[in-house]
């Protein structure tokens, strides 16, 4: 069974993908790579799993020693959506991880720019392309290197940050003010913890097989089972609520100045180059449903009403 690692092995993405995976291979084969590895659970530390101290800042040299003797590796994406500094981090670990001898990639990209193109109107997916573009010159100039893409679908749990940080809780907001009037092309939304077991089922496929594997130096998109227009989206965010919830189409600057889009964002300046993420979504980047999280599954995903539900009924206890 080869060496599989999780780099970095934190966040919602990382933690669901290593605890689906670790009922699937063996734990003492697994690397979690994290910036602070004495917070990772005690459960699997007591399974054995080896833990490594690495995060996207770390010079090259530490990465590649994170990633040392490493046969196949989970690269999640740095939290950022400002193109050519995620970029400037990213590169340098894909980098380190193939000097460091590792053989196979999955690489977390984003589910713009569906089902597989290479050109984006939004300024977080510019870094996920560039990091495609990266591995594939990797395995061109190595034939013993492979990867695997995984664009994964916009998580049910992110509706906040595309409906200027809606609180479903606070019953003083009616309003959703953002760049685009709600209607169609959309969003085929999809469960991080289901897009997690997924990214999962794909690495141990390879680990038990990888000359089997069908996804080698290919690109696989997870979405979920249908496309949901941001209209429909703040419907159902209504119904949720039991008030009524309206999109009101802004400017750009109007939208990048609201109090909760600055705060969450530090200021307006990023507030509006994430405001690119409407224009992708109106061209139709986030709206191709795709059937390869339900066969990886091997089940039905669950549907984005059920999960916000859900989420909201949580929120009240």
């Amino acid at each position: 069974m080869p060496t599989i690692g999780i780099f970095p092995a934190s966040g919602g993405l990382g933690n669901s993908t290593y605890t689906h995976l670790l009922n699937k291979v063996s734990p003492s084969n697994t690397v979690l790579i994290s910036r602070h590895p004495d917070k990772t659970p005690q459960i699997y530390k007591d399974q054995g799993v080896q833990l490594r101290q690495a995060s996207y800042e770390a010079s090259p040299a530490e990465l590649e020693a994170a990633f040392k003797d490493i046969d196949v590796l989970f690269l999640i994406s740095y939290p950022s959506h400002v193109h050519e500094y995620r970029t400037s981090l990213q590169i340098p670990a894909l980098d380190a991880a193939h000097r460091a001898g590792v053989k196979h990639i999955f690489y977390s990209s984003l589910a713009f720019a569906l089902p597989d193109k290479d050109a984006t109107l939004a300024e977080v997916m510019g870094a996920h392309l560039d990091s495609e573009a990266h591995l594939r010159k990797l395995a061109a100039q190595d034939p013993g290197f492979s990867w695997t893409v995984i664009r994964e679908g916009l998580y049910h749990e992110s509706f906040p940050i595309y409906t200027a940080f809606l609180d479903l809780n606070d019953p003083t907001t009616t309003e959703i003010r953002i760049p685009h009037d709600g209607s169609g092309p959309g969003i085929s939304w999809a469960k991080r913890d289901e897009l997690g077991e997924a990214s999962a089922n794909l690495i141990a496929q390879y680990a038990q097989d990888p000359a089997a594997f069908s996804w080698k130096n290919r690109l696989v998109a997870l979405t979920g089972p249908r496309e949901w227009s941001l209209a429909d989206t703040v419907q159902l965010l209504s119904t949720v609520a039991g008030r009524e919830l309206q999109i009101r189409e802004v400017t750009v600057d109007e939208y990048a100045t609201q109090p909760q889009v600055t705060a969450k964002f530090g200021g307006s300046p990023l507030a509006q180059t994430w405001a690119t993420a409407w224009d992708a979504i109106r061209a139709g980047e986030t709206s191709h449903v795709s059937s390869s999280l339900e066969q990886l599954l091997g089940r039905r995903p669950e549907e984005f009403d059920v999960t916000i539900k859900n989420l909201y009924q949580a929120g009240k206890k």
